[in-house]
């Protein structure tokens, strides 16, 4: 029998956690395979969250508590996967808030993907079957959708619909090889480093629907602007996508520049221009793969091989090859169409909704892949 541990933090809860704890042992109790635990890690709680616990756990023998510092919901998490590791060892953890906006009835849902085969199961309220509360407040909707759609276009991971959701199932070897990482968070912006971490170690994540209901009782801790702020901070630190579009921008300077440099400065020939193009774009080529393959892409960068690294930039010059075709044969379909006088916005589109996402997404297969 596999062991599981439900990790809730807590801080003034004391309304909620007597009713949350009882209905997650109910929930979990037909799960003939799993012996699961619940670890309460309570940040000092002046409305004495604790003290029910404690009480609880006179009936409960697989509830536990952990009191620590008010340090933010990340480092509760981190303590609290410590304590559980020590202490317990699950194969399996949970993260869950103690506000009873997580449904403890769909717990054998995420229990089941993990079976399946998952590394890492998402509650997501933005996939079929999920929701977020009716009555939320449109500033309450456009601080959620915002801060998810941030996320998911500054990773280019579409695939996955809800990043900021914090009720999940995560197994342990991920939580240890993650440890080094997302001890560096705390705040709500925790749970995006984790998911991060977990895509870039090549682990299995799904997802389960889950209707996220507002609290009925005690008080939000979240602060939205600050929340958005952290947000757009990690993306901006920790996205390949956003590095790989800045060294695109260092590229297209090196281009202009060398090019600028040769035709205005040393005064090339006419006859000589399709030369000068040649070597600005292939020096802009190589310092790409260098830039991405040491900073955008340095957690999968390539085997410091010369055969490996040959083979590598040909492949980079043959995807860059197909990027300038596309862009040559749309400017002149889209100037035939409509006229050549906004030429530059045709080149803007074609870069920006075609070219980026191809060749992003091309790298990724064929030059910088998984190991």
């Amino acid at each position: 029998m596999r062991k599981a541990c439900i990790v809730l933090p807590t801080y003034n809860e004391a309304e909620n956690i007597e009713i949350l704890i009882p209905k997650i042992f109910r929930a979990v109790e037909k799960l003939n395979n799993w012996e699961v635990h619940i670890l309460v890690v309570d940040s000092l709680s002046p409305d004495k969250t604790a003290e029910i616990v404690k009480k609880l756990m006179k009936k409960y023998p697989r509830l536990h508590l952990l009191v620590t510092a008010k340090e933010g919901l990340g480092k509760a998490y981190i303590k609290g996967f410590n304590e559980a590791i020590r202490t317990i060892n699950p194969y399996l953890f949970f993260e869950m808030d103690a506000d009873l906006s997580h449904d403890p009835a769909v717990l054998p849902n995420f229990f089941k993907q993990i079976e399946l085969g998952a590394d890492f199961v998402i509650g997501s309220r933005y996939i079929k079957g999920g929701s977020i509360p009716k009555d939320w407040g449109f500033h309450r909707k456009i601080f959620s959708f915002l801060g998810n759609m941030i996320v998911r276009l500054g990773f280019m991971k579409l695939k996955i619909t809800d990043w900021t959701s914090g009720y999940r199932a995560i197994k342990s070897w991920l939580i240890k090889s993650v440890f080094d990482h997302i001890k560096n968070y705390s705040g709500y912006v925790f749970q995006i480093a984790l998911l991060d971490q977990a895509i870039k170690r090549q682990a299995i994540i799904k997802e389960t629907p889950i209707s996220f209901q507002n609290r009925k009782k005690g008080v939000s801790k979240i602060n939205f602007s600050q929340y958005i702020f952290q947000v757009l901070i990690y993306v901006f630190l920790n996205s390949s996508f956003i590095k790989y579009v800045i060294v695109g921008f260092i590229g297209f300077f090196i281009d202009f520049a060398l090019s600028y440099t040769m035709i205005e400065k040393l005064h090339f020939k006419k006859e000589s221009f399709w030369l000068v193009t040649a070597i600005s774009a292939e020096m802009a080529i190589i310092s790409n793969f260098i830039l991405n393959n040491y900073w955008s892409f340095s957690y999968k960068k390539l085997e410091n091989k010369v055969s490996t690294f040959i083979i590598s930039f040909l492949k980079f010059n043959f995807v860059s090859l197909g990027a300038l075709i596309i862009q040559a044969f749309g400017i002149q379909i889209l100037t035939n169409f409509f006229g050549p006088q906004y030429w530059y916005i045709y080149k803007v589109l074609i870069i920006g909704l075609i070219i980026i996402p191809y060749s992003y997404t091309l790298y990724n297969k064929f030059i910088w892949k998984n190991k």
